[in-house]
């Protein structure tokens, strides 16, 4: 059995699928799927929909019912928290070792944050949230993984929050940075200084001037929207310890993009 695959268009309304792909477990993109038994997989691929993730789609937003989780194939996701006044700051970065909506086994109230795509993918495992509650209801190996991760994911939320109390601009960019390379799986990648203002909550002159003393440094280049990785070892060296330790959390759950 395998994933339906849905062509595009809003995230809660998706046409009927137009074709069959269900790919076996060896081909499951989203690491949390593919570490399945492959029997269990095989059991749960009806009750998953295949479809692509588009720039700045908002999979979901605070306050509104989470009727869907998503398990990334590719690309990545900011999960953010909304102000009053609109603004959004990142708490969490997810990409195909993760997925997006873990809330939604709690019964169906309105979700606190939001969920949008910062690199797209043309695959993503798309689960109704009364599906991934049935499943974590049987307590099988599902359940299992999607616990550990939940609680891996709650300690890099915390990482985060931290982070963005008392490390630097500097430290804060490169991290992002770190973190989007690991999901993209290359070392260059669209950024726009406005999404990196909103998304690390700072303004758009400071991180100007913090781009630029990367560059300066050998680190990136950056042109036109575009940012290319020249040298990570120094980029690590510029991070804080906030990286690695999501990073090793994570690990614990289902090794990272970049370590398989």
């Amino acid at each position: 059995m395998m994933a339906r695959r849905r062509s595009a268009g809003p995230s809660t309304n998706r046409p009927s699928p137009t074709a069959r792909n269900r790919p076996p477990p060896p081909a499951v993109h989203n690491l949390l799927l593919a570490a399945l038994p492959p029997d269990e997989y095989q059991r749960i691929a009806p009750t998953l929909d295949i479809v692509p993730l588009t720039l700045k789609e908002m999979l979901y937003k605070p306050g509104e019912p989470l009727r869907h989780v998503y398990f990334p194939g590719g690309g990545f996701c900011s999960v953010v928290t909304v102000l009053q006044d609109g603004s959004m700051v990142e708490v969490a970065t997810i990409g195909r070792e993760g997925m997006l909506g873990v809330s939604a086994v709690m019964a169906g109230g309105p979700v606190a944050s939001a969920a949008m795509v910062q690199a797209e993918s043309p695959t993503c495992y798309r689960m109704t949230a009364v599906a991934f509650r049935r499943e974590m209801d049987r307590r099988g190996p599902f359940y299992e993984i999607l616990t550990h991760y939940s609680q891996a994911l709650v300690g890099v939320v915390m990482q985060s929050t931290a982070c963005n109390a008392v490390h630097s601009v500097e430290q804060r960019l490169a991290r992002w940075l770190l973190m989007a390379q690991d999901r993209v799986g290359k070392n260059d990648f669209p950024l726009t200084q406005e999404f990196v203002a909103m998304m690390l909550g700072a303004t758009r002159p400071t991180v100007t001037i913090v781009a630029g003393t990367l560059q300066r440094a050998g680190l990136i280049t950056y042109h036109r929207g575009h940012v290319t990785i020249v040298d990570r070892e120094a980029l690590e060296n510029a991070s804080c310890e906030c990286y690695q330790a999501a990073r090793d959390l994570l690990g614990k759950v289902i090794p990272t993009d970049s370590e398989s």
